[in-house]
């Protein structure tokens, strides 16, 4: 994570203390940088990359430390957060390994996706699952996996024939239809498609479920209501779709 996201985390970071500023700063220092300990420069440069001004930390720093209930440690020529003080934004801001692992699974996808438009969708179902968004995350982690499915089917001769040969055994009324390329499936709805595959057996009825069941929860995440979305939601949604269609499907 980058200390910018970070901080657009916090909505009320811009009037806090400036204490608790340095404090959230070495937090992050500590947490995402895997520093056992900060100096004055790089509290400075915090400051600099979030566009505040950069307070006399040769002051600030050493008072903390020095005053009756610490917020830092003096150690070595640097400092760290007292325990207390570590553990408590850890549990208020520490990202949960879950998330991590998501994180990092979208991450590492790029250099897999050669197609332009997939990776704008992974880049945008990132950036919502860096922030929180986890709606969006949810809304873009379908795009970009149903993108890839209707890729992977295009990329085969013999998978486009027994899509077109499935179309009027499951829709019988649409006996005319036929896909050659990505426009022609604007003729079908998405969950149309999933069950086109499903008959043409072109993947497992297990991988057909999963569809069916992540299309749902992107339509109710998609649609205003007062369900609530939560970050396990968004965790199952994403790892799912990347891992059985975008990383299944090859």
């Amino acid at each position: 994570m980058e200390l910018t996201d970070f901080i657009r985390q916090l909505p009320d970071f811009g009037a806090m203390p400036t204490r608790r500023k340095i404090c959230l700063f070495g937090w992050f220092l500590h947490a995402h940088r895997n520093a056992e300990k900060f100096d004055n420069d790089a509290i400075r440069t915090c400051f600099r990359k979030v566009g505040l001004v950069v307070p006399d930390v040769t002051v600030y720093l050493p008072r903390m430390a020095n005053s009756k209930s610490p917020e830092l440690i003096h150690d070595r020529g640097g400092y760290k957060l007292e325990r207390s003080v570590q553990i408590s934004l850890d549990a208020k801001y520490g990202e949960h390994q879950t998330a991590v692992a998501v994180t990092n699974l979208l991450a590492d996808l790029p250099v897999k996706m050669p197609d332009a438009a997939t990776k704008v969708f992974l880049t945008e179902a990132l950036s919502c699952y860096k922030v929180r968004a986890y709606r969006a995350a949810i809304i873009m982690a379908w795009n970009l996996a149903f993108h890839h499915l209707l890729r992977w089917v295009l990329a085969d001769p013999e998978r486009v024939k027994g899509f077109n040969t499935a179309i009027p055994i499951r829709f019988p009324k649409r006996v005319n239809l036929s896909i050659s390329c990505m426009d022609d499936f604007e003729e079908f709805k998405e969950a149309d498609i999933v069950e086109i595959c499903r008959v043409a057996k072109l993947f497992s009825k297990n991988l057909a479920d999963i569809l069916r069941d992540k299309l749902k929860r992107r339509n109710m995440s998609a649609h205003p209501s007062m369900v609530t979305i939560t970050q396990h939601q968004a965790d199952d949604t994403i790892t799912d779709l990347v891992n059985n269609v975008v990383l299944g499907l090859v």
